[in-house]
């Protein structure tokens, strides 16, 4: 069987503003006086929590991985609580995964959100059902860019790890298919926009109308 795997954050589903209150909270509870804004900061939201605290750190002035690494279970604490109020899918995401059903593809999920956090956004979303696998970063001992997430959402999906591709958003997404040895292809709605053009996916998708058309050319 033929499977598409999906990134979560910042492919199917926008939870940057989300992230941006869990992050901030995170500062304001290790007594920083910073506060990431959830325009500006988007697209270091989507790289995960990580990104955000390096990021806010350096708005400070410091440099301090010691201190990403005091605030990061911190920030997980956050987010766990209050993780998909301001989180939304983009548009078209859920037709092009009943029109890829419809067409004999499996779906499901690979992100490097921890599994329980991911499994709880989708039931908020009330989508949970659509996806036949759910990978998370802490579903196997290593997370993406390793290429073994990938094939396990694909086996756990009913499909054939040599037969799916990869839907993301960045680096880390582009990195894991080559690594499989499988084509990917990258959105262009979420925050890196056209940049990810760079990284010379397989295919660009601009609306998700078109996914299943670009699905069926790259898995013939």
């Amino acid at each position: 069987m033929r499977t598409v795997i999906f990134d979560l954050d910042g492919t199917l589903v926008d939870t940057s503003g989300d992230l941006i209150a869990a992050a901030n909270l995170a500062f304001a509870q290790m007594g920083h006086d910073v506060v990431l804004d959830p325009a500006r900061d988007a697209g270091t939201a989507l790289r995960g929590g990580r990104a955000m605290l390096r990021l806010g750190l350096e708005r400070l002035g410091q440099s301090d991985e010691a201190e990403v690494d005091r605030g990061y279970p911190v920030l997980l604490d956050a987010y766990e609580n209050d993780l998909s109020r301001r989180s939304y899918l983009y548009p078209g995401a859920m037709q092009a995964v009943s029109a890829l059903q419809s067409a004999g593809f499996a779906v499901g999920i690979c992100t490097n959100k921890p599994e329980r956090m991911a499994h709880q956004l989708f039931v908020d979303l009330g989508i949970r059902d659509a996806f036949a696998s759910l990978v998370g970063a802490d579903t196997l001992p290593v997370c993406k860019p390793d290429p073994r997430p990938l094939a396990e959402a694909a086996r756990r999906a009913g499909g054939d790890p040599a037969r799916c591709l990869l839907v993301g958003d960045s680096d880390t997404d582009r990195k894991t298919s080559a690594a499989l040895g499988v084509p990917s292809i990258l959105v262009t709605f979420s925050p890196a926009g056209q940049s990810v053009a760079d990284l010379k996916p397989e295919a660009l998708l601009h609306d998700f109308a078109d996914l299943p058309r670009l699905s069926d050319q790259l898995l013939p």
